[in-house]
C-alpha cells in the first residue's frame, strides 16, 4: 500500500523545492507560475527508526522500508475551478491523491514573486480551499441533477443520497470544506466515493525563512490558531534547509541539524503526520533474509495484514505469531518464546503498530 500525498499551493510557495528535498528528484522550479504542468511523482521511504534496530537484532541481510509517494502538482490560482491557469487539469491530479500537503508561503524573499504580490499565508490557504470547495460544489450539483429524477420515481438509493448531497451543496456554497460537513458515516462514505477535493485529509506546510526555523514552535501555534486548526496539523519547515539536508551525507546532515537546534528533518514529521492523518500504521516481518515494514490501516485484522504480504495468505491464513518490536529487541525471538512474549493469535486478532509477525498459512 503506497500512500500518495499531493503537494499543492499557490505558485512560488516552495512546492518544487520541497519535492526535490523529499525525493532528490530534480524538477523545474523556475521563478514563474505553471512551470510544473504534469505532476511529478517521487517515491520516498517512510522514516522509522525501529526498522534498522530490528534488522540489526535479526542480522538481516536487507532492510525494506515502507514507502509513500509524493505528487508535485503545479500551482493553483484563483478561479482554478473555472479552468484558470490550467486549473481543471491540476484539480484532476489532486482528486487522485489520498491526502494533501498544502504548502503556504511564510518566507519573505523579495526575489521570489508572489502571484498576488503579498505574503499572507492565511489568505493563501483561503484561496486554495475556496477553489477546492467550488470545484466540489460543481461536482455535487451535477450529481444532484443526475439523481433527482430517480429520487422522484422512488429509487431508494437516490432517496437516501439526495438529502446528503443537498446538505453538502449548502455547506460548500458557504465555503465550508467537505471534510467539515457531516461526520456521520453515510456522508463521509459519499464524500470519499465522489473523491471530493475538500474532503481529503490535509496538513499545512509553513515554508519559512531559514533564519526563522528557530521560531518554528511559535509560528506553528500562530498559524494553527489563525487557521482554526490543531497545532499538529501545521508542520513548519524551511524548504531551502530541507533541500540542503537532502544533498548531505547522513553524518553531515546530523551535524547540520544539531547546529540548527533540530532533532530531525521537518520532512520526517510531514511523512509521519500524513500516516497518522490517514489512519495508517506499520507492522514488521523480520528475519535473517530481510527486515521489512508493511503499511496497513489501523484496525486491520491479522488475516488482512497477511494478505498485504501476499493475497493468497489472507485466504489460507491459519494463525499469526506476534511479538512486540521492543520485546524482540530486548530478548530475541527465542527469549520471547521462553518468556511467553511470543503470542499465538487467530483470525480475530487486530494488529497493533509495531507488531512483528510471522504468519502461518495453509497450502
Amino acid at each position: 500500500m503506497a500512500l500518495q500525498i499531493g503537494i499543492v499551493g499557490l505558485p512560488n510557495v516552495g512546492k518544487s523545492t520541497l519535492f526535490r528535498a523529499l525525493t532528490k528528484k530534480q524538477v523545474p522550479a523556475e521563478n514563474y507560475p505553471f512551470t510544473t504542468i504534469d505532476p511529478n511523482v517521487g517515491v520516498v521511504e517512510v522514516p522509522d527508526n525501529r526498522l534498522p534496530q530490528l534488522a540489526k537484532a535479526c542480522s538481516s541481510e536487507k532492510i525494506v522500508p515502507a514507502i509513500c509517494e509524493f505528487v508535485d502538482i503545479a500551482g493553483l490560482v484563483r478561479d482554478a475551478h473555472k479552468g484558470e491557469g490550467l486549473g481543471n487539469k491540476f484539480l484532476a491530479n489532486i482528486r487522485e491523491v489520498a491526502a494533501i500537503a498544502h504548502v503556504v508561503r511564510v518566507f519573505t524573499d523579495p526575489d521570489v514573486i508572489h502571484v498576488d504580490n503579498r505574503v499572507d499565508p492565511v489568505q493563501d490557504v483561503e484561496t486554495i480551499e475556496t477553489e477546492l470547495a467550488l470545484a466540489d460544489l460543481d461536482a455535487v450539483k451535477k450529481r444532484i441533477g443526475t439523481i433527482e429524477g430517480k429520487a422522484k420515481s422512488g429509487d431508494k438509493i437516490a432517496l437516501a443520497e439526495l438529502p446528503l448531497l443537498e446538505a453538502l451543496e449548502k455547506g460548500l456554497s458557504a465555503g465550508t470544506p467537505a471534510r467539515a460537513l457531516g461526520q456521520d458515516e453515510p456522508t463521509q462514505t459519499l464524500v470519499k466515493s465522489m473523491s471530493l477535493l475538500s474532503g481529503k485529509p490535509v496538513v499545512y506546510v509553513a515554508n519559512v525563512d531559514e533564519k526563522d526555523i528557530a521560531n518554528a514552535a511559535a509560528i506553528q501555534m500562530d498559524l494553527a490558531s489563525k487557521l482554526h486548526r490543531e497545532a499538529k496539523d501545521v508542520i513548519v519547515i524551511s524548504a531551502k534547509i530541507e533541500a540542503e539536508l537532502a544533498e548531505l551525507e547522513p553524518e553531515e546532515a546530523s551535524v547540520y541539524l544539531k547546529d540548527l537546534g533540530l532533532s530531525e528533518p521537518g520532512l520526517n514529521r510531514l511523512i509521519q503526520h500524513a500516516f497518522t492523518t490517514l489512519g495508517l500504521m506499520t507492522f514488521f516481518t523480520a528475519g535473517p533474509m530481510e527486515s521489512k515494514a508493511w503499511t496497513i490501516h489501523q484496525g486491520t485484522a491479522a488475516p488482512q495484514a497477511a494478505g498485504v504480504i501476499h493475497t493468497d495468505f489472507e485466504k489460507t491464513f491459519i494463525r499469526a505469531e506476534i511479538m512486540n518490536w521492543k520485546d524482540l529487541l530486548a530478548y530475541g525471538e527465542q527469549g520471547c518464546k521462553e518468556k511467553g512474549l511470543l503470542r499465538i493469535e487467530g483470525k480475530e486478532y487486530v494488529m497493533q503498530d509495531g507488531d512483528v509477525a510471522h504468519f502461518r498459512v495453509g497450502a
